[in-house]
């Protein structure tokens, strides 16, 4: 888990990956070790639109659901002490990829396909896995190999528990974000 570069602002840790790589559980897990805020992206946008991600594609489609994900991410990234659980998208647009690295800590989460598969089986919330779920994931897994690259870390979740992932980044969190305050 070497990190790739040295953040800006040691502020926030902001966590990106693939659907079902275990943001959301690594992230409660991080903020409660920490005493910081988990903020949720994919729940302030249900919030703030007052409907679901997938009503949001269904009614509106992916380009809007983006848009809003662009500017809730925007908000949020202006406070600090936060864990941020990024939606797997999340990372598509080059300025969120900004917003990111300017603002926090980030790590990449990520995991086989054959977990991930595993993990969503049967999991009819998720818009981006209508139909095939399978050839659905290693599609986009495909189509976003180098979209998390920009991480200042990746950990592989497959076969770890959230603890157990959350120890691992905790353990590099504290000591960067010491040599940055230092």
């Amino acid at each position: 888990m070497p990190w790739n570069t040295r953040p800006a602002n040691t502020g926030n840790l902001i966590l990106i990956g693939m659907m079902a790589t275990g943001k959301s559980s690594v992230g409660a897990v991080l903020a409660e070790q920490l005493g910081y805020e988990l903020v949720d992206l994919d729940h302030e946008i249900i919030r703030k639109e007052g409907r679901s991600v997938s009503e949001i594609f269904a009614e509106e489609g992916e380009g809007y659901f983006r848009a809003v994900e662009t500017e809730v991410l925007r908000q949020t990234v202006q406070s600090s002490r936060q864990v941020i659980a990024t939606g797997g998208g999340a990372v598509l647009a080059p300025v969120n990829r900004g917003m990111m690295i300017e603002n926090g800590i980030v790590v990449a989460l990520s995991a086989t396909a054959e977990d991930i598969i595993s993990r969503v089986a049967g999991d009819n919330k998720r818009p981006l896995l209508a139909g095939n779920a399978e050839e659905r994931v290693r599609r986009i897994l495909e189509e976003r190999k180098d979209a998390y690259s920009f991480a200042h870390c990746t950990v592989d979740t497959t076969d770890l528990s959230a603890a157990q992932v959350s120890l691992h980044i905790l353990m590099h969190y504290r000591v960067l974000a010491f040599k940055h305050v230092g």
